[in-house]
């Protein structure tokens, strides 16, 4: 059975179930973990060493490997096309998740 499909407008409570759907393969977890981390470390290193230009290699990093796995390793695409702000969230919220060990890389 398919799960039920997303308000038109969803909550965070809402939408994480479905991010969550789109995000099952481990690999995709792990582009995704891997370029949140680089975001990370170029918001530190920007703060740190006071360049701001930083701050958009950052922002590609994140996006590139994010991108890379819902095109190349789940086969879907971002929802950050439809739901940019919650996509986001969710973002920082699986790598939360993955970090403290409430979610895992693998099923």
């Amino acid at each position: 059975m398919d799960p039920q499909p997303l308000p038109t407008r969803p909550t965070f409570a809402d939408f994480y179930p479905y991010y969550l759907r789109e995000h099952r393969r481990p690999g995709t977890r792990v582009l995704h973990f891997v370029g949140t981390s680089l975001f990370l470390a170029g918001v530190a290193g920007a703060v740190a060493t006071r360049r701001p230009a930083l701050l958009p290699a950052g922002i590609v990093a994140a996006y590139g490997f994010a991108w890379l796995g819902h095109f190349f390793v789940e086969h879907n695409r971002p929802a950050t096309f439809k739901h940019p702000l919650l996509s986001l969230r969710g973002d920082f919220r699986l790598y939360w998740d993955l970090l403290r060990g409430r979610e895992r890389f693998q099923e």
